[in-house]
């Protein structure tokens, strides 16, 4: 059995699925940002990890 931390990886690396605590925690690693600023990014610019990326980038008021 091996000690290493198993990392879990998103379904869709496309999309960000907020249902998911998984995922979320991947994405928020990932994107530098809280559980919060996540959420509102995907809800500002929808679902698509490009979008989300550019929002969290711009600093875009959500």
């Amino acid at each position: 059995m091996s000690n290493e931390k198993c990392e879990s990886r998103p379904l869709d690396p496309g999309r960000v699925n907020l249902i998911d605590p998984l995922e979320v925690q991947y994405w928020c690693r990932e994107l530098h940002c809280s559980e919060l600023e996540l959420e509102m990014a995907v809800s500002a610019a929808g679902d698509h990890i490009a979008a989300v990326r550019e929002t969290l980038e711009a600093g875009r008021p959500f």
